[in-house]
């Protein structure tokens, strides 16, 4: 299917990747394109065939997928990562998100929420809960760097643009956006392109980084 999500898994172990594969495949809208076993595969692998969502671990011996999700989202920043780990507070999956990941996914979640995470990061979405985005914050806050001038770099967004830097500092959806300010999905979707594009960040996750250390989120 010509416009279907395509999707490399890349894990270690055999096993939890043909678990997903099988997971991923029963859906029409889901391709899985290829494999990896280690980090230096799923580099080489995301440059041959592009997919859209690449489903990396972060634990495996070699290059491991910290390393991977940074060559990636460097030279192929249109493949989105989304990263697999143990734990829901894995520091190995905050470094990742930190290198580039759009979000990460417990390797023990429901088929639902596998699912639900590749399509979301495929949207452009974020996958990561409030609980999880204030842990990471904690965790690697200062190691961020602060905007780079003095000036309040959200002085060139519209007042509606603002209202959407907000929301997705909150951790909202691109659907939930587009409920709680009454706009259309393709419109809300409009907007966080200019809001990325104007505050000069390179995903959602950055943007609530700075939405975060510019008080405007909680």
């Amino acid at each position: 299917m010509s416009d279907s999500i395509r999707v490399l898994l890349v894990d270690d172990q055999e096993l939890i990747r043909v678990g997903f594969r099988l997971v991923l495949e029963a859906e029409a809208d889901i391709e899985v394109v290829g494999e990896a076993g280690d980090g230096t595969a799923a580099i080489v692998q995301t440059r041959a065939l592009r997919p859209d969502v690449v489903l990396m671990d972060v634990r495996m011996p070699g290059t491991d997928g910290i390393a991977a999700t940074e060559a990636i989202a460097r030279e192929l920043p249109e493949s989105r990562v989304l990263v697999l780990t143990t734990f829901d507070l894995d520091e190995y999956a905050f470094g990742a998100i930190a290198a580039g990941a759009s979000g990460f996914l417990l390797k023990d979640a429901q088929r639902h929420e596998l699912i639900s995470a590749v399509r979301a990061v495929h949207r452009g979405d974020a996958v990561l809960s409030p609980r999880v985005t204030r842990r990471f914050l904690e965790h690697l806050g200062p190691q961020l760097p602060a905007p780079s001038s003095g000036e309040d770099p959200t002085v060139s967004l519209t007042e509606r643009e603002r209202d959407v830097f907000i929301a997705i500092g909150e951790g909202l959806t691109n659907t939930e956006i587009a409920q709680k300010l009454f706009l259309s999905e393709s419109t809300v979707k409009t907007h966080v392109g200019r809001v990325l594009m104007k505050l000069e960040v390179r995903d959602r996750i950055q943007a609530v980084i700075l939405a975060h250390r510019l008080g405007l989120v909680a």
